[in-house]
C-alpha cells in the first residue's frame, strides 16, 4: 500500500479535495440520468452508489481524520445505506495509507522533542495498522512489548472545518432539516475533538479498565501515561487474532458463546452500571487472545448517558411500553423522535415506523436469554432498513429527530449487534450484568 508522505492540512488544501471529489460525483448523477434510459432504476442506481463510494472513499482515505472516521461510523449503518457506501466505507477500519517513515519521525519529534529511537529500546517505523485519526507501531522498551499509537498530523485542528465541509454530503444522504441538524453536527464534533486528545483517551481507558477488569473473560492492556502525550498513546502490546479474522474461521459454538457474553456483559454493565459506553464497537477495537479471551482497545470514543436520555430510552424498550399507545407516544416526545410542529401525516407515519422499529429491535430484551445467531431476527432488521432507505414518502419528511445522544447510542447498539451476529453467539444471558 502507497504510504502519505504529507496529508492536506490547510483548510484551502482540504476544502479543494472535497471539491473535487463533489465534481467528481455530480459526474456520476449525470452518467446515472443516462443509464436511467436503457437500464432499470435498480441497475442505474447500482452503479451509481458504487462509483459515489469508491470516489468519496479515495477521496476521504487521503484527507484521513474526521472526514474518514465520519466514512467508518457510516459504514456501520449495514441497514440504512447501500451496501456499495457499506463496503467501501468499512475500509476506513483496517485499510488507511499509513503515513511515510520520515513522517511518523518528524510527527513524534514535535510531540517529545525526540525521536522514537530516543525513547525505546526498539521502534519499528513501519506501521502494523492505520485507521482514520491514528496508526499504531511495535515498539519494545524494558524487555516489554509495546503499542504506540501516533495521532496524524493536523487531525484535530481541521475537525471543525472538515465537517462544515462534509455536512452538506450528509445532510443529503438523510434528508435532515433545521436545527436538529446543527444539534447532531455538533455532538459529531465534540465526539471527534474527544477522541483526538490522547491524554482524555488515556484516562478514559484506565477508567475502564479499573471498572470492568473483573468481568469474566476480558481482557485490557496497560497504559503509560509517561510515554503518552496529546498525540501519541504507548501501551501493552496484546497479542491475538482481530475479531473478524476469529469470526471468518472459528467452528467452536462454545468459544463463540463465551465471548459473546463477555462482549455482552462489557456493554451492558457500562450502560447501565456506569452511565457511559465505548461507543466504537467495530471488529478492529477487539482482539481475541489464544487462551479465548475478548481484549478490547480503543478507549477513545467514550459516550456518557445523561439521566434525563438513559430513562425513556430503555422505558421505550420494553414489551409492555409498545403495547401502551399512550406511554409509548409520551416517551417518543420525551425522546424528540416525534415533535409537537409535526403535521398529522408525519406524527402518524413515524410513530409507525418507530413502533415497528423498536418492535423487531428490542427483541433480545423481552426474554432471559437470546439466539444472536438468529438469521431471521436480522434479516428483519435488514428488511426494515432496506424497506425505509428507498421510501419515498420519508424523503419527502423531515429526517431530523430523535434525541442528540441517539447518535453514539444506536452506534452503539447497531455495531454491538453485529459483532454478536458475526460470532454467531447463542444463549446469551440478557441481563447477566447484574450479577457482576
Amino acid at each position: 500500500m502507497k504510504k502519505a508522505s504529507k496529508i492536506p492540512i490547510s483548510k484551502l488544501q482540504r476544502a479543494s479535495k472535497l471539491v473535487t471529489t463533489g465534481a467528481k460525483v455530480g459526474v456520476n448523477y449525470l452518467k446515472y440520468y443516462g443509464n436511467k434510459i436503457t437500464e432499470t432504476e435498480e441497475e442505474a442506481r447500482e452503479k451509481l452508489n458504487k462509483s459515489n463510494a469508491e470516489d468519496i472513499y479515495d477521496s476521504l482515505k487521503d484527507l484521513k481524520g474526521s472526514p474518514l472516521k465520519v466514512a467508518q461510523m457510516l459504514s456501520m449503518e449495514k441497514s440504512i445505506l447501500p451496501r456499495a457506501y457499506v463496503e467501501k466505507f468499512s475500509l476506513a477500519q483496517f485499510s488507511v495509507p499509513p503515513l511515510s517513515e520520515a513522517l511518523v519521525s518528524k510527527t513524534f519529534k514535535k510531540s517529545f522533542g525526540k525521536f522514537p529511537s530516543d525513547i525505546y529500546d526498539s521502534f519499528d517505523l513501519k506501521a502494523y495498522n492505520a485507521a482514520s485519526i491514528g496508526q499504531v507501531h511495535k515498539a519494545e522498551k524494558d524487555g516489554k512489548k509495546l503499542a504506540v499509537k501516533i495521532q496524524y498530523p493536523g487531525v484535530s485542528d481541521s475537525i471543525k472545518s472538515d465537517l462544515a465541509l462534509l455536512k452538506p454530503f450528509v445532510i443529503r444522504m438523510f434528508n435532515m432539516k433545521g436545527k436538529m441538524s446543527d444539534e447532531y453536527f455538533l455532538e459529531v464534533q465534540n465526539k471527534l475533538l474527544e477522541e483526538t486528545d490522547y491524554v482524555l483517551e488515556v484516562e478514559q481507558s484506565q477508567e475502564i479498565v479499573d471498572a470492568c477488569k473483573d468481568i469474566p473473560n476480558l481482557a485490557f492492556p496497560s497504559y503509560y501515561k509517561e510515554l503518552s502525550s496529546k498525540q501519541i498513546i504507548t501501551m501493552d502490546w496484546m497479542q491475538g487474532i482481530h475479531l473478524s479474522e476469529f469470526t471468518n474461521t472459528n467452528t467452536n459454538q462454545e468459544k463463540a458463546n463465551l465471548l459473546g457474553q463477555a462482549l455482552w456483559d462489557f456493554y451492558m454493565f457500562q450502560i447501565h452500571n456506569l452511565k457511559k459506553v465505548h461507543a466504537d464497537p467495530h471488529p478492529g477495537n477487539f482482539l481475541i487472545s489464544e487462551d479465548d479471551k475478548l481484549v478490547a482497545l480503543d478507549f477513545g470514543c467514550m459516550k456518557t448517558i445523561p439521566l434525563d436520555f438513559y430513562n425513556p430510552y430503555f422505558v421505550l424498550a420494553n414489551k409492555e411500553t409498545l403495547a401502551n399507545d399512550t406511554l409509548f407516544d409520551e416517551k417518543m416526545y420525551e425522546l424528540e423522535i416525534l415533535l409537537k410542529d409535526d403535521s398529522k401525516e408525519e406524527l402518524e407515519f413515524f410513530r409507525a415506523m418507530f413502533h415497528e422499529m423498536l418492535s423487531i429491535f428490542t427483541q433480545p430484551f423481552h426474554v432471559e436469554t437470546f439466539d444472536f445467531s438468529d438469521e431471521v431476527f436480522f434479516n428483519k432488521i435488514s428488511e426494515f432498513g432496506e424497506r425505509y432507505s428507498k421510501s419515498a414518502e420519508l424523503r419527502s419528511m423531515n429526517g431530523s429527530r430523535g434525541s442528540k445522544h441517539f447518535i453514539y447510542m444506536n452506534r452503539t447498539f447497531f455495531g454491538l449487534y453485529n459483532l454478536m451476529f458475526d460470532l454467531k453467539a447463542k444463549d446469551i444471558k440478557i441481563n447477566n450484568y447484574l450479577k457482576l
